[in-house]
């Protein structure tokens, strides 16, 4: 993964290390030797959790990306299905990537057809009379919610747009499927 800092994200390394060395010049007063490890030991992982939290924030609001004219079509001689659209960088940094999420979902949303088992099927648990169902019968538990990630643009500038296109299998088995899509910027 690409991640671009701008100064925002170096003003706030910096600001963790003037904490960190403010915390290890404190700790190197204490009387007690004991307490000197502990209290650095304490002072760098406040530091770590707080630029973390910082680079993640400041990822948030400094790398906006915004989706448009998002269209799909579905091809059914190859049982595929492609998105097309276009990303754009609305903050005002450089965004490293851009990655689109689409969701589909079969039955449910749209209709107002909501069942039990729409939206989970239990796989991992092996329930106690599993051993009489033959493996036919398990197969036909077909997944009824599919979530694909694609990166559709990299290193893009600040008002900067481009174009993607991405195909991926459609499941025969879904009717009445909504969908449901985001950009992620990182």
């Amino acid at each position: 993964m690409i991640t671009l800092f701008n100064f925002w994200h170096y003003i706030a390394f910096g600001i963790g290390f003037l904490v960190f060395g403010a915390g290890v010049f404190l700790a190197m007063q204490q009387k007690k030797p004991s307490m000197i490890f502990s209290i650095i030991f304490s002072v760098a992982l406040i530091t770590v959790l707080m630029s973390s939290v910082s680079v993640v924030v400041i990822d948030k609001y400094t790398k906006v990306a915004k989706l448009y004219k998002l269209d799909n079509k579905r091809n059914l001689s190859t049982e595929e299905i492609m998105y097309s659209g276009i990303v754009k960088n609305e903050g005002n940094f450089e965004i490293g990537e851009v990655t689109f999420e689409i969701k589909l979902v079969n039955k449910g949303h749209v209709s107002g057809n909501v069942k039990a088992g729409t939206f989970y099927a239990p796989r991992g648990v092996l329930n106690f009379f599993d051993f009489l169902t033959s493996d036919e019968s398990r197969r036909e538990a077909k997944p009824q919610q599919i979530v694909h990630e694609f990166v559709v643009a990299k290193n893009l500038k600040p008002n900067e747009s481009k174009e993607f296109r991405v195909y991926f299998p459609y499941p025969p088995y879904f009717s009445s499927v909504s969908h449901f899509s985001k950009v992620y910027a990182h």
